[in-house]
């Protein structure tokens, strides 16, 4: 049906690939938070580019990737289309996702790549349609205007996890890890529970918690701070991620969240990728990412979790916002698990 990388060393070291086990979602045994239905074969998946543009060429290892999976995929007018940095004006990139939304063939909407844009427009989508019939909308980075947007005003599921951008064009080349992270889309979409297991880092914060998981790109999620489609953190599970900040410009970042309150309430926080720019010679800010964020959350006990496999990496794996999880944080590392409740 036809309308018309970031790939980043990931050091073992630091955290190995995360162990991921599967259970297939059982008919009846439906969450008690509200989710779209989880895709079957033959399903229909539409690609629309609500921020930065990428090529119908671009897409086509995902498009290959999930026809493979045995879904069908719709090409949206935005694909292709430019506007200096955007996939063509705030209206046609609104006209197309708001097509995506609404059209009844469509069950999962995957965005073509991140960037910047999905503010702009968000404001101009009808989610009528959406919230009496949802469907799966899929992407990180620039998406993280969708996960927060919908959570905060419907609490229904998406999937924070690669784009058509992150898939490598050819997948000998991949490492395992790669492949796994792409293959967790599919085991999400299609009703997997989702577990990671990640070694122990020396600066994590010990505990169990158990909450709906929400989050993203930190530097959006700040965009947003004061809008009607900011972050709602109380009692949940937050994880954050971000590229090409300067750490001065990331603990600015952290302490508007503790400042406006986004911190307090938590059950637990996980930290995941960051791609940070290097000081300025001679204006050197003198502190890491883990004392950033440990020196904010200092006064509150719940469990922190750092090098969590989410982010602008390799290995980026899917998660399901706005489902309830468990993080557990021990000596022998974290697990994130993914909870029929709470």
């Amino acid at each position: 049906m036809d309308r018309k990388n970031f790939l980043a060393t990931f050091t073992p070291i630091a955290i190995a690939a995360p162990v991921l086990k599967t259970g297939l979602f059982i008919p009846g045994d439906t969450p008690l938070i509200p989710h779209p239905p989880y895709l079957k074969k033959g399903d229909l998946i539409g690609i629309t580019c609500p921020s930065g543009h990428i090529s119908l060429q671009e897409c086509n290892a995902a498009i290959k990737k999930m026809e493979e999976w045995g879904f069908e995929v719709c090409i949206g007018n935005s694909v292709g289309a430019t506007d200096f940095t955007f996939a063509g004006t705030d209206e046609e990139r609104a006209k197309d996702f708001q097509y995506m939304i609404d059209e009844p063939s469509i069950k999962a909407i995957m965005l073509g790549r991140g960037g910047y844009g999905a503010v702009r427009m968000i404001d101009k989508i009808d989610f009528k349609k959406f919230a009496k019939n949802p469907k799966w909308v899929i992407g990180f980075s620039d998406a993280t205007v969708f996960h927060l947007h919908i959570n905060h005003h419907f609490n229904i599921a998406t999937i924070h996890s690669k784009m058509c951008n992150s898939f490598p064009d050819d997948f000998t080349t991949a490492t395992p890890q790669q492949i796994a992270s792409i293959e967790s889309i599919k085991q999400s979409l299609v009703g997997t529970k989702m577990q990671y297991s990640v070694p122990a880092n020396l600066n994590n914060r010990k505990g169990s918690a158990k909450g709906k998981l929400i989050g993203g790109n930190l530097s959006v999620i700040q965009q947003l701070c004061g809008s009607n489609s900011e972050l709602i953190s109380d009692g949940k599970i937050l994880f954050i991620e971000d590229v090409g900040e300067y750490l001065y410009k990331i603990d600015g970042m952290m302490w508007n969240l503790k400042r406006s309150g986004k911190l307090k309430n938590l059950k637990g926080l996980i930290v995941g990728q960051f791609r940070i720019k290097p000081d300025d010679a001679g204006d050197e800010f003198g502190r890491s990412l883990y004392e950033i964020v440990l020196e904010v959350v200092k006064e509150y006990d719940y469990p922190v979790c750092f090098d969590f496999p989410v982010g602008h990496v390799k290995e980026n794996y899917a998660l399901k916002c706005s489902m309830p999880h468990q993080l557990l944080v021990n000596d022998q590392g974290a697990t994130l698990t993914e909870l029929n409740h709470l």
